[in-house]
């Protein structure tokens, strides 16, 4: 993985435009808050809503999050965007339908200029990629590779499933999320999302199962468009205390091991060499992230 790359378990759809929900965004728990400029806002209302963003994107913030901003194609209105958005209470923009990697390279461009001009460390706006075409789809390696800006991708299964013309089903969808998730490890970034649907929600044990099925596949993260999934997600990305033990005892157990001249050995019946001691270290990293973040979101929330 990338070096510091941010911890994003849970990110909460709100539009910008909507005073309720951007009311009481800092409250609900979520690593990042997404102002939505795209589809939660009507296009006659988009004008209106970008010059919400900097004033809301101070609020939701009170309560530790970061702050992502979605933004809208076509170009002409993902410059715009982009032009009242840049800001330090901004740490993110989600870059819909994502074409190739000179699409995010000439966005790249676009940000470090008004960064520069506002005062800002370059690099400052990070860029979460979202695959939502099939000519995007093969060219994922590349778009995810395209900006040292990008942290995260993730695919868009509705705006996907609907150009492919098939359902956005789990089935349907598993092997271009599949394919997104290997395709984000070999760059470095995360990969968002769920290995089902999103859409449906209401029996809160099948999603929470879902979630745990997601991260079994790779997903570090995933956008939530409801706040009852925030706590679900926030819970389920998180590695358990009983995961924690269990590498730690697999550490202790291989410098034991390295201590006797054997790079291999049995923990509780079962074989475990390099490949399972990488992953353990890797949780247990994974962990003290997730721990370092919760305690710089509770010292926000305090004031």
């Amino acid at each position: 993985m990338k070096p510091n790359l941010p911890v994003w378990r849970t990110l909460l759809y709100v539009p910008v435009n909507v005073e309720k929900f951007v009311d009481k965004a800092h409250v609900r728990g979520a690593d990042v808050i997404q102002l939505d400029l795209e589809d939660a806002v009507p296009h006659a209302e988009k004008a209106h809503a970008r010059t919400l963003v900097q004033k809301n994107a101070a609020r939701v913030r009170r309560g530790g999050a970061d702050v992502l901003v979605r933004i809208n194609r076509p170009i002409a209105m993902a410059v715009r965007d982009i032009e009242e958005s840049v800001c330090p209470e901004v740490d993110a923009f989600a870059i819909t339908k994502c074409d190739s990697a000179s699409h995010i390279r000439l966005l790249d461009e676009l940000v470090s200029e008004l960064e520069q001009k506002r005062g800002m460390p370059i690099g400052h706006t990070k860029f979460n990629a979202m695959v939502e075409t099939p000519d995007a789809f093969f060219r994922i390696y590349e778009i995810v590779r395209a900006s040292d800006r990008i942290v995260a991708a993730n695919i868009g299964g509705e705006d996907l499933a609907l150009s492919c013309n098939f359902q956005p089903t789990g089935e349907a969808l598993l092997y271009p999320k599949q394919h997104m998730v290997i395709a984000a490890a070999s760059a470095g970034v995360m990969p968002l999302g769920f290995i089902d649907s999103v859409a449906g929600f209401g029996d809160w044990d099948a999603f929470r199962a879902m979630v745990r099925r997601s991260r079994d596949f790779g997903f570090m993260g995933a956008s939530c468009i409801h706040p009852g999934q925030v706590t679900i997600v926030n819970e389920e990305y998180t590695p358990s205390d009983e995961e924690v033990a269990y590498a730690r005892k697999l550490i202790a157990a291989d410098e034991e091991a390295k201590q006797q001249g054997r790079g291999s050995f049995a923990v509780d019946g079962k074989m475990v060499d390099i490949p399972i001691i990488e992953r353990a270290q890797r949780l247990l990293a994974r962990y003290e992230a997730i721990k370092a973040r919760e305690a710089r979101t509770m010292a926000a929330a305090k004031g």
